[in-house]
């Protein structure tokens, strides 16, 4: 198994970041069509992305702070739901926030897509949790 992290810096209070990790309107906003969201341990996690149905459970929901949950795909034999951990770390930056991300427990064959989507969806939550607008995203995962 393997790892993936990356970091962002956005120009948002961590409060108002946070919302756009545990609300269907904020998690739609930047990742996904559509999203039901239960942002309590044990809570549901799902996100349908690109016609890719993301699902899991939140894992840690510590508010403004830290959101964790697992993390696969339905129908999906080499990352099913909830196989993999995606973390989002979120720390105060003079009037903005750095968010953290680490995937873990990815398949090795995996990383390399993942890490693809990561560096297209996170640009997008840092406009989506600034203020500005975010087009529809035509992302497709490479094949």
């Amino acid at each position: 198994m393997s790892e993936y992290r990356t970091s962002i810096d956005i120009n948002a209070a961590p409060e108002r970041v946070f919302e756009f990790l545990v609300t269907e309107k904020g998690m739609t906003a930047w990742m996904g069509q559509w999203a039901s969201l239960d942002p309590v341990p044990g809570g549901e996690f799902a996100v349908d992305i690109a016609g890719y149905p993301a699902r899991g459970t939140f894992l840690e929901v510590d508010p403004p702070r830290r959101v964790s949950v697992s993390w696969g795909f339905a129908g999906n034999e080499s990352l099913p739901p909830g196989a993999s951990t995606v973390s989002f770390e979120l720390t105060p930056m003079g009037d903005g926030t750095r968010v953290e991300v680490v995937h873990t427990d990815l398949p090795t064959a995996e990383v390399a897509g993942h890490k693809e989507g990561w560096s297209h969806f996170l640009p997008r939550l840092v406009q989506a949790a600034a203020g500005e607008e975010v087009l529809p995203s035509t992302w497709k995962p490479v094949s």
